[in-house]
């Protein structure tokens, strides 16, 4: 069973990563990814949603929207639920971190509509997976999603003094790097756990 989760945990950080493997999450992912300090706030947060979204929707699903033939309604209930999630999360970082709420701007309410979040609750649905694999996949995906972005903040901060050509500065090499960061993780997916 440890084996299994961990397995599962891998495959969710490595091989199906959701940033650069199933390319959800792009917009936090590209667009927070300046400094490694907002990078790590937002993975955190995003682990945060990701983990307890991914506990949320799996009880609602299994206990309310089946045992009640309302399958049809898990998007909406999802993005509900992940929405609310969000709304705790931005006021918690308003009252307790405000320079990371201010550092992390417009992107911390987008985790709302980050398709990744969504994508894992879904997942977790369609992989009929039991609520304790549910937590590990929505936990793991998070820790991929956060490993993915701090890599990225990381090699900008380093490209950010260096000479660069004039037409590549800015958000070209930042698409230049993540493509072979994406290349990268794609070499994963042909591992067997």
């Amino acid at each position: 069973m440890i084996v299994d989760l961990l397995i599962l945990s891998l495959t969710a950080i490595l091989a199906e990563n959701f940033v650069l493997v199933k390319f959800m999450g792009c917009c936090p992912f590209l667009g927070v990814s300046r400094k490694t300090d907002t990078a790590f706030g937002m993975g955190m947060a995003v682990t945060f949603v990701m983990g307890i979204a991914s506990a949320i929707t799996w009880t609602v699903d299994t206990y309310i929207l089946k045992t009640m033939n309302l399958e049809y309604m898990q998007t909406i209930v999802f993005i509900l639920i992940i929405a609310a999630l969000v709304q705790f999360v931005e006021l918690f970082l308003q009252k307790t971190l405000p320079a990371l709420y201010q550092a992390l701007g417009i992107y911390l309410p987008l985790i709302t509509t980050n398709c990744a979040v969504l994508g894992v609750a879904i997942l977790n649905v369609q992989n009929e997976f039991n609520f304790i694999e549910t937590v590990i996949y929505g936990i793991s995906a998070a820790l991929g999603f956060t490993l993915a972005i701090l890599l990225l903040a990381g090699v900008r901060e380093k490209t950010e003094n260096n000479d660069i050509p004039y037409f590549l500065k800015g958000f070209p090499i930042t698409l230049i790097t993540a493509g072979l960061m994406a290349i990268a993780f794609l070499g994963f997916s042909g591992m067997k756990f």
